[in-house]
């Protein structure tokens, strides 16, 4: 029989293994949790969906316009009105469509954007706008030029003959006023 002694001492092969797969432990664990941080923050970014989607004041500042998912397009419906009254006092309501109709809609709540498609370049395009003015509707196509800053872009067919509007943030406080919801088209 034969004894065999050992001594453990730090600087022995078992101890510095230890230390080793401590280590080793230790940066796989971190390496894991900076994954996962990661992969959360991606998943909560898709999940809150485009940047597009928010209340945007119009060209004019007199009326806001709430831009939503309606499946995998954006649609736009009014939402704010400076002046929401006509001068009888009543509500405003879409007396220029060219379906009478619908002229008794109210303008408040009223759908004036639909059906915007995400293209490869990150813009929205294929999509409608009526304007409840002049009571035409037109093809759309909408991009964010910075934080803030939307652009609208109302054309016939080619993007050619079209014209553009800057539409600006509107703050989360806005009062919205409450109305229908309609689709214009």
């Amino acid at each position: 029989m034969f004894i065999v002694e050992y001594k453990t001492d730090r600087r022995s092969a078992p101890a510095e293994f230890r230390r080793r797969s401590g280590l080793m432990s230790y940066r796989r664990a971190w390496s894991a949790l900076i994954s996962a941080a990661a992969t959360i923050i991606v998943a909560d970014a898709a999940l809150a969906g485009p940047r597009e989607v928010g209340v945007w004041f119009d060209d004019t500042g007199k009326g806001a316009v709430e831009i939503f998912q309606c499946g995998s397009k954006l649609c736009g419906r009014i939402v704010w009105l400076k002046d929401p009254l006509n001068a009888k006092g009543a509500p405003l309501t879409d007396g220029y469509n060219p379906n009478p109709k619908l002229r008794n809609r109210p303008i408040c709540g009223l759908q004036i954007l639909g059906g915007l498609a995400r293209q490869p370049d990150g813009t929205w395009d294929e999509g409608w706008v009526y304007d409840p003015k002049v009571g035409k509707s037109y093809d759309a196509a909408i991009e964010l030029a910075g934080q803030k800053t939307l652009i609208l872009t109302g054309y016939k067919g080619l993007r050619l003959l079209s014209k553009s509007f800057t539409w600006t943030k509107a703050p989360e406080t806005l009062p919205k006023c409450d109305g229908a919801t309609t689709a214009a088209r």
